[in-house]
């Protein structure tokens, strides 16, 4: 752009440049800078050039330029406002601040903006321009309801599914009164999402969650579980039966999901069972095997894939039947001479082979998904984050990638960390894969000072089974982490050992006490009860899976899922976003080292805690929940016990009858009258496990500080999903037609 300096006559720009050469416009610093970066050799670095080219500059400017250079600055400051004024008649272009008044101006309602797809408010405003010209379709109100809520979504109008007299200038063909029940998909589907048989009228109103199939109800149902991946993971053997197997790394029955094929970022088409992330059935797996190459569940990338000896089975190789039965008396199991490699049973997650030749014992790896509720416990999702070691050149890997291998085992890998702390103090042991490890017990001491980690590598979580614990200690200021994990038993409990899966004794190899400053568990599992039976209750309820003895040690817990937890007195336990499952009411979900007096201070934030908890302080108890109860004789005074009242504080929770807490605000007690949470299952394993039903009261579902649900999921914010969609849907739906939420899972 030319100057206004430029555009003046040659004669003033003459004297102005005389006058700037007979006068000394630079300071004497800037002289002695300017002399000095002539004086470099080139070539000059770009922060070298730009102060070259100022000062050179600033030189050779007379008066007359440099006030003429002011005013362009404030005409070019008034143009590019000229500009903007323009470019703020558009949502792709405007500013920030003209958002909102674009939203008012098209009626936009604001949202809280849980999901990804509805976190910009630029792209909610845009997105709600482009829905108004498709307002009123069911495809608009299925779009909605998956990017508000980011869970799985179908819309259904329920007037198509209605048993009445069709009118001949609108026929619907396929709308029959009588379902055919020679297709397996009419039974298959009936009361779901996909159901088509027709019904009657129910004349209760869906906006209460009443009724359903009438002819003004629009029905959104939703996926709340998600669907998490295990890939190439080693199946688990039955005890006494070689040729059977369970999806499940833990060795327990184990329901499959389907990973839901995407949509696409507008949709286009109605979604379909393929398309949500609900459980895999029986009859839809054994249809999809028969389109071989073209299935859309079974193969390499999809919803499920078996690998024996490292091979993967075509589809024509799996037979898909019901495999129920305790173990040793499966059912369907295939014999000698089967014309196929493996049965799989895709709702109890087993899988049967032929009888394997004597002496052998076949390799079974799949990879498939399980369900859950929330980014927690570990899994393939992305974790780095969070990792407490992020620089990659202090990563040791398991297995070892070097040649010659320096470790071969993992305990010879924490032993290699060690002696590599010297060099910079901190490490990382990095364990690729979702396998499953066997080892007899993991010791690691640490120097003065040290970082050590032991997770599992992004996108893996592999399963330990130990036959002892995992024993960590260390000298001041040192720091053991754990991250991305599934940790169990394959021993009963013993003394002197092992009494938990992860230990903090008081006291090093040596002797000398321990002064470990700092212990972390981040999205790890120490699977309640250590173990599981094949049926998936707790095979040790009553023992602590997490032993925290040095006075003055820190555990941070986030995202995790626990056994019950014993701490000694000067210790101090943190829990965030977590699940502390003591397997029952009654059992002690936390406590001192002899199970009974008051462990060190807590702090529960966003916690879900099954069992008793005594402590000598409650730092703070936030948007938890705490279901716990006394047994007949029971040595606990309280299901939540707290030593000293007068310091500490709990908060927006649900608290045990006769709790002896801190001064309490907004908090809901259980009593004959109050309202309670309502869970899908408190059995660890399930997918459902600790989450809360749709139905409890608004008082413990919308009960946190927030408006969220109290307890482990309140990160997940459903609630609030669930009214960002409400606000969205009264934008959409047609007049005179109302809309309700249905949950499939």
């Amino acid at each position: 752009m030319t100057g206004l300096f430029d555009l003046l006559p040659a004669l003033y720009r003459l004297k102005d440049g005389q006058i700037a050469r007979s006068q000394r416009l630079l300071s004497t610093a800037e002289q002695a800078q300017l002399q000095a970066l002539q004086a470099l050799t080139p070539p000059l670095t770009a922060d070298q050039q730009q102060q070259l080219a100022e000062l050179t500059a600033k030189a050779a400017r007379g008066p007359l330029e440099s006030l003429l250079m002011l005013v362009g600055e404030q005409l070019a400051a008034v143009a590019e406002d000229l500009d903007q004024l323009y470019d703020d008649q558009f949502i792709e272009t405007c500013a920030p601040w003209v958002i909102p008044y674009i939203g008012d101006l098209i009626g936009y309602q604001a949202v809280n903006g849980i999901a990804p797809a509805v976190a910009s408010p630029r792209a909610e405003v845009a997105n709600t321009i482009s829905f108004r010209r498709r307002k009123g379709t069911v495809l608009v109100m299925e779009q909605l309801a998956r990017d508000v809520t980011g869970w799985g979504a179908h819309a259904v109008e329920f007037f198509e599914v209605l048993g009445d007299t069709q009118y001949m200038n609108h026929p619907q063909p396929h709308n029959y009164y009588a379902p055919d029940v020679r297709r397996w998909k009419t039974g298959l589907y009936m009361d779901t999402a996909f159901d088509r048989t027709a019904h009657k009228v129910d004349v209760r109103r869906i906006a209460d969650a009443r009724g359903r199939y009438n002819i003004q109800n629009i029905g959104i149902f939703l996926w709340s579980l998600n669907a998490y991946s295990l890939t190439m993971s080693r199946a688990t053997a039955v005890a006494g039966a070689p040729q059977c197997f369970r999806f499940n790394p833990l060795g327990c029955d184990m329901p499959l999901f389907n990973n839901p094929v995407s949509q696409g970022a507008e949709i286009t088409a109605l979604a379909g069972p393929v398309n949500v992330p609900a459980r895999l059935r029986r009859r839809v797996l054994c249809a999809d095997l028969q389109s071989g190459a073209g299935a859309s569940y079974y193969g390499a990338g999809n919803s499920l894939a078996l690998y024996i000896g490292g091979q993967l089975l075509n589809a024509y190789q799996i037979r898909v039947c019901n495999l129920a039965g305790p173990d040793g008396s499966w059912i369907n199991v295939p014999t000698a001479g089967s014309p196929y490699a493996a049965a799989i049973d895709p709702e109890l997650g087993r899988i049967a082979l032929p009888p394997p030749p004597a002496g052998s014992s076949p390799s079974v790896q799949a990879s498939f998904y399980y369900g859950f509720n929330a980014h927690m416990g570990g899994g393939e999702y992305a974790r780095e984050a969070g990792f407490t070691v992020q620089n990659e050149a202090w990563v040791l890997p398991f297995p070892d990638t070097a040649s010659p291998a320096r470790y071969s085992t993992l305990q010879g890998a924490l032993n290699y960390a060690v002696g590599e702390l010297q060099e910079n103090g901190q490490i990382a042991v990095e364990i690729a894969g979702s396998d499953v490890y066997t080892a007899p017990g993991l010791e690691v001491d640490l120097p003065a000072g040290t970082t050590i980690e032991l997770r599992a590598a992004d996108g893996s979580r592999p399963t330990l089974i130990l036959s002892g614990e995992m024993v960590a200690t260390g000298a001041p200021s040192s720091v053991f982490a754990l991250n991305g994990m599934v940790i169990g038993s394959a021993v009963a409990p013993a003394s002197p050992s092992p009494i938990a899966l992860v230990h903090a004794p008081v006291a090093r190899p040596g002797g000398s006490p321990s002064q470990l400053s700092q212990l972390t568990v981040t999205h790890c599992t120490l699977v309640p009860g250590w173990a599981l039976t094949s049926q998936g209750d707790a095979q040790h309820g009553s023992q602590a899976t997490l032993v925290v003895e040095p006075s003055g040690l820190q555990a941070t817990v986030s995202q995790s899922i626990l056994g019950g937890i014993l701490a000694g007195e000067l210790a101090t336990v943190s829990l965030t976003s977590s699940i502390v499952d003591a397997t029952s009411r009654t059992g002690v979900a936390y406590a001192a080292l002899d199970g009974s007096s008051g462990g060190g201070a807590l702090t529960l934030t966003g916690c879900t805690v099954i069992g008793k908890v005594h402590a000598t302080l409650l730092t703070l108890v936030s948007d938890s929940i705490v279901w716990a109860g006394l047994a007949a004789g029971d040595s606990f005074h309280a299901p939540l016990w707290a030593d000293r009242r007068q310091a500490g504080c709990v908060r927006f929770s649900y608290l045990p009858p006769g709790a002896i807490a801190p001064r309490q605000f907004a908090c809901v007690e259980q009593g004959p009258q109050s309202p309670q949470p309502l869970f899908f299952s408190l059995r660890y394993g399930d997918p459902g496990y600790a989450k809360l039903l749709a139905s409890t009261p608004d008082a413990v579902r919308r009960g946190a500080d927030d408006g969220g649900e109290m307890g482990a999921f309140h990160f997940v914010l459903a609630p609030l999903r669930e009214t960002d969609l409400r606000v969205r849907m009264q934008e959409y739906i047609p007049v005179g037609l109302e809309f309700g939420i249905i949950y499939q899972n």
